[in-house]
């Protein structure tokens, strides 16, 4: 694509949550893709969905809260890869399972996910994938219908069938998301996986045995019952993608569907918790 577009780079302080809220509200204007480094994120818009006043009603600019500092540039779509290529450090848990790019060593654990994330790259959620792969890691899925929510670049799905999973659907509203789940899918040459472009309304009628959602707070808690409605009996449901001070709004919202809560996993204050039907 050459396709011009927007730079903005933001320094946030303090970085978290600030940065989690920024890059909710930019997407939601249209920004593309995000970059997050030590100092805040680096936020792309297509220069013809791009005004001079599309940040006029960013909540988190105007908190007293946050410090954040921002300018813009003109740039061309060159190469993506590249730019991910200088921000994406390869993934290793527990010593079982890597989650690497093509341009990483294999380190021959027993689990090798390659991806390699074009648009989608860099949204700050190592930490929830990291701990999603350790739900997963514990977790019979042999022979499991499995639902993998907002999947991304489609590694938690991709994982679920290494671990002998299906069949598995990987749903994303996200086109950059879905077009890179179909490519990471390939990649790793998966055989059950299912990947669908849109949200939760295309869950209406299906049924899962084991559902993984690792996405924001507000979507978790707006689509929570949709979720449960189509998890099986005993079935699995792991939730992430949010803090440890939003546990006691998650769990009110899943313990009302008549679920409950098995497992916490915590990383850097992110959490993934494990629930059962």
């Amino acid at each position: 694509m050459d396709n011009i577009y927007i730079e903005y780079t933001f320094e946030v302080t303090p970085k978290e949550p600030a940065t989690e809220i920024l890059i909710a509200e930019l997407g939601e204007l249209g920004f593309e893709s995000f970059v997050e480094n030590d100092n805040g994120v680096i936020a792309y818009i297509q220069k013809e969905e791009w005004n001079s006043e599309v940040l006029d009603n960013v909540f988190v600019l105007n908190s007293e809260e946050f410090s954040i500092q921002y300018d813009f540039k003109e740039i061309e779509q060159t190469n993506w890869n590249e730019e991910w290529e200088k921000n994406f450090n390869p993934i290793q848990v527990d010593d079982l399972v890597s989650i690497r790019a093509p341009f990483h060593e294999n380190p021959n654990l027993p689990y090798d996910i390659v991806i390699e994330p074009k648009m989608s790259f860099g949204t700050g959620h190592h930490e929830t994938t990291h701990m999603m792969v350790q739900h997963l890691i514990n977790l019979d899925v042999e022979g499991k219908k499995v639902l993998d929510m907002g999947c991304g670049t489609g590694i938690l799905a991709i994982f679920a069938e290494m671990k002998g999973a299906q069949p598995i659907d990987a749903i994303d509203i996200d086109p950059w998301c879905y077009e890179n789940s179909l490519e990471n899918v390939e990649r790793n040459n998966c055989k059950h996986i299912s990947v669908y472009e849109g949200e939760a309304s295309l869950l209406e009628g299906r049924n899962y045995d084991v559902i993984i959602a690792n996405i924001n707070r507000n979507i978790l808690l707006n689509d929570m019952k949709t979720y449960t409605d189509c998890l099986n009996e005993e079935g699995v449901l792991l939730l992430s993608g949010f803090y440890s001070e939003d546990i006691p709004v998650i769990d009110n919202e899943v313990s009302k569907c008549g679920l409950t809560l098995k497992n916490t996993i915590k990383r850097n204050n992110w959490v993934a918790l494990q629930y059962q039907k």
